[in-house]
């Protein structure tokens, strides 16, 4: 990409000011400068270049000085927060927030894990691609129950735009026919291994209610024509995806829709530009602009444009709206209704069972595999048949022990090296993902006297989880352990890890969608009821959390709303 596109002060109004660079704020910049619109992507890192700037890519752990692992001084001071996720290594450190530098607050007793990928392409450089549509079983399941608002939408609402983002992304995946995860635009999926493919014919003759099916992802198993014009290549199944991926094999902003957007012509980029607040006019009740702080001069500079898109990610959007204050929004902007920052959900992860699978010791596969299997949801969905709403997936895979195992098993001698040569037991594993209520305690504020060190307020995170979370985390790991029990594996194990919140870094909410402009944020277009010309498109605007990865609905919603403003601005509404 030119450095051309880079900018740092500009008197120029712009059609559109994204900030944040992820995953949605890249389709934002991809949709609108494709409709023409002269659009600023403004982010708060440093720039990551594509291929050049992936330090840590093949990189072996035998050549970094502790294996990968990093100084415990330097993780503990440094990395608290961050560490505590499961691809941060000394390979892909530099991809994370230091946590020094990006401080928050939680009540005592009452932990939150912010995972922060703060720099160009953000979290898209991260996250690990699992990729799966909502239904109207989800859409509808704030109204059936009462939990939350009912959502503006349904699920024909987003299918084109799915389709839509499915064919960009290439998502790989096999069709079911399954009403409660409708199938996606499917590249081919990866396969089964032999121990796999038994285990999903015992457990699927067991249970009518429940299939394993491969997991689905936005990786290319399969390049299409036009992913090869974006200059991808076919998944090399390398186990490097969180290190940076030159083939650009996996969907992330800097392999897929930044390029897309740089080569419209339309594009302009400010990086090291964190957004303080969103610039409110009341002679026109609209956004005019955003307020940056350079994060390495400090220095401040408005950028202005005629629509704005806050796409930086649910607590990062909603840190930027809580501090854009101004006599017509006292306590934040666009929040007439009071509930910005509220309702504040993740998922439910870190609960399941694993076991031995007994046998298959003939059996062996070689090379790796982006993704493993999925166990759709079953609980409460044709009925009531749990003790909580809402329900869960689990995550699979089968695999034999090897060598790594070892590390964490005592022993000497010849037969304990011997032990190591050779695989061992086949195991087999179901892990939940479950959804999290909405609730109104569930909450970011401001932090009335604490901030960063540019300057910014502090975010206050209040978020727990509900009884009818726990409880189905509990069913979580009980049903898992059943389930191995019952298609025979052996030294069947539960487990319930307690991860706190956050941890899932599937935080979503507080600027939630809905019909009432007394109740919610934004309405069925991702549009600020209060402000017309405001749309925020990431984890922010979600009105439930559904069970499963949320993602590709961001990438749904983002693509629908871009081209409901650019109708709108062009009818001169904005």
């Amino acid at each position: 990409m030119s450095d051309s596109v880079y900018i740092i002060k500009s008197q120029e109004i712009f059609d559109a000011i994204v900030v944040g660079s992820g995953i949605t704020g890249g389709w934002a910049a991809k949709e609108l400068t494709e409709q023409g619109l002269k659009t600023l992507m403004v982010e708060r890192g440093r720039p990551v270049e594509h291929r050049k700037d992936y330090i840590g890519e093949g990189v072996k752990s035998w050549e970094m000085p502790f294996r990968g692992a990093i100084e415990k001084n330097v993780a503990d001071e440094q990395y608290a927060v961050q560490k505590q996720n499961y691809a941060f290594s000394d390979a892909t450190k530099h991809f994370y927030g230091n946590d020094r530098d990006y401080p928050y607050s939680t009540p005592e007793g009452k932990p939150f894990s912010w995972i922060r990928g703060n720099q160009l392409g953000g979290k898209s450089l991260l996250w690990h691609r699992q990729s799966y549509r909502w239904s109207d079983l989800d859409f509808a399941a704030n109204a059936k129950d009462g939990h939350g608002v009912d959502w503006p939408i349904r699920y024909g609402d987003l299918t084109d735009w799915y389709d839509h983002v499915e064919t960009h992304a290439g998502i790989s995946g096999s069709v079911e026919n399954m009403p409660v995860l409708p199938d996606s635009k499917f590249l081919p999926p990866f396969e089964f291994n032999n121990v796999e493919k038994v285990i999903k014919q015992q457990l699927e003759a067991k249970y009518s209610d429940r299939k394993l099916i491969m997991g689905r992802c936005a990786h290319l198993s399969q390049p299409a024509p036009h992913h090869v014009e974006q200059g991808r290549v076919q998944c090399m199944a390398r186990n490097e995806c969180q290190k940076g991926c030159s083939f650009g094999a996996y969907f992330s902003t800097q392999s897929s829709t930044l390029p897309a957007a740089a080569k419209t012509g339309n594009l302009s980029i400010a990086t090291n530009s964190i957004v303080h607040s969103v610039i409110y006019d009341p002679k026109t009740r609209r956004a005019s602009g955003v307020r940056v702080i350079d994060s390495e001069t400090m220095e401040v500079r408005e950028y202005f444009a005629k629509i704005i898109f806050l796409c930086a990610s649910t607590l990062g959007t909603t840190q930027i709206m809580l501090n854009s204050v101004s006599e017509q929004f006292p306590t934040g902007i666009a929040n007439s209704s009071g509930v910005l920052g509220h309702y504040l959900m993740d998922h439910l992860y870190g609960a399941g069972a694993s076991g031995i699978v007994p046998g298959h010791l003939e059996e062996y596969y070689s090379g790796r595999r982006p993704t493993g299997l999925y166990v759709p949801r079953f609980r409460n969905v044709s009925k009531q048949d749990a003790p909580f709403v809402r329900g869960y997936a689990y995550q699979a895979s089968a695999q034999r022990e090897h060598w790594s195992s070892f590390a964490n098993k005592d022993g000497f001698g010849a037969d304990f090296k011997h032990a190591i040569r050779n695989a061992g037991n086949w195991s087999f594993g179901l892990n939940g993902s479950g959804e999290m209520l909405p609730d109104f305690d569930n909450k970011v504020t401001l932090h009335p006297t604490l901030k960063d060190k540019w300057g910014m307020p502090q975010l206050l995170i209040d978020c727990t989880f509900s009884d009818n979370d726990l409880k189905m985390q509990k069913d979580i790991a009980e049903t898992a352990g059943e389930m191995l029990e019952a298609i025979g594996l052996k030294n069947v194990k539960t487990h319930d890890r307690k991860w706190p919140p956050g941890l899932s870094i599937h935080e979503m909410g507080t600027a939630r969608m809905g019909k009432d402009p007394k109740t919610s944020i934004l309405n069925g277009y991702n549009q600020a009821h209060d402000v017309p010309n405001l749309f925020v498109t990431d984890g922010a605007c979600m009105t439930s959390s559904a069970w499963q990865n949320p993602s590709l609905t961001y990438m749904a919603l983002t693509a629908r709303a871009c081209r409901y403003a650019v109708e709108q601005l062009r009818q001169g509404k904005l």
